[in-house]
Parts: structure tokens; C-alpha cells; sequence
């Protein structure tokens, strides 16, 4: 039994997306790609190609503006806690901006489309409101969730009705 004022907590998952670069790899790509620019705009401008180069740059800055766009959104976090009383889901965007949910263990529903597909969207459901989480997950990594899920929603449920 827990002390009056604690709770057991059955699932504490915090996800994230996978990082597709660490800032030493991003900047040494980043680097190679300015110094192939320059390179090869400087055997183009002789021959009288000059506007190459700025095409050479705005692929660069493309590039760049490509790997700051995935690392914004890689900065996304979700946290899920499930306690016999309550499921509390926590959003963060790569933004910065924060959604906060919580709702009643004894009624929620963990759902998940089989066969598992790439749209098939994790969701705990409450009534006719749903909370699609994981979305960034592949459909292996959001299977194993669901069922990690469940398995700590069933526990919790087990803590109100003892049998």
C-alpha cells in the first residue's frame, strides 16, 4: 500500500523523435557543402557561368533551411504517465508550445489499427475524444507502445478492483 499523498505510477514513457544529426555532424556536413559550392562555382565563373554560383548557394541554403526545419521538430516531446486514477499526457512542440491532457484511467482506451501501417495512429481514447500520440514512432516502435500501454492500463485498473 502507498503513503496517503503518493501514487503508484504504472507507465512513465517520455518519447521523442529520433535526431537525424548531432550538431558536429550538422555542422560538418554543412561545412563540406559550402566548401563543394565554392569549388565547384570557382571552375564555373571563368567559362563565364556566374549564376551557377548563385544556384550552388541557394542549394546550400536550402539544405540548411531542410536540416533546421527536422531539427526544430526533432526538439518535440511527449510524456505519458498512467496512474490508477488518471492517464496524463504532456505535448511539447518544437515550438516550444504545451498541451497538457489528463483524463480518467478507468474509462480510457488505448487504440491502434492492425494490421499496423504507417498511418495507423496510436491513440488513447476517452468517450468521443481522441489523443493521437507517437506519431513520429514507425509502426513497430508504436505496436510495442500500445501494448506497453494496455499492459500498464490494465495494471492500474487492477489497483481499483482488486480481485
Amino acid at each position: 500500500m502507498t503513503e496517503p499523498g503518493q501514487e503508484i505510477i504504472y507507465m512513465d514513457a517520455v518519447l521523442t523523435p529520433n535526431a537525424s544529426l548531432s550538431r558536429r555532424a550538422f555542422l560538418l556536413v554543412m561545412g563540406l557543402t559550402v566548401v563543394m559550392s565554392i569549388f565547384s562555382s570557382l571552375i564555373f565563373m571563368p567559362m563565364g557561368a556566374w549564376p551557377v554560383a548563385g544556384f550552388f548557394g541557394l542549394d546550400a541554403l536550402a539544405l540548411w533551411g531542410a536540416f533546421v526545419w527536422v531539427r526544430r521538430r526533432a526538439r518535440q516531446e511527449t510524456r505519458v504517465r498512467i496512474t490508477a486514477d488518471r492517464i496524463l499526457m504532456h505535448h511539447r512542440d518544437g515550438g516550444g508550445r504545451e498541451k497538457t491532457a489528463e483524463i480518467p484511467a478507468a474509462f480510457a482506451r488505448i487504440e491502434l489499427d492492425e494490421p499496423v501501417t504507417p498511418t495507423s495512429w496510436l491513440r488513447i481514447e476517452h468517450g468521443r475524444t481522441a489523443f493521437v500520440i507517437g506519431r513520429f514512432l514507425t509502426p513497430k516502435e508504436r505496436k510495442s507502445l500500445a501494448e506497453g500501454l494496455r499492459t500498464a492500463l490494465q495494471r492500474a485498473r487492477c489497483e481499483r478492483h482488486p480481485a
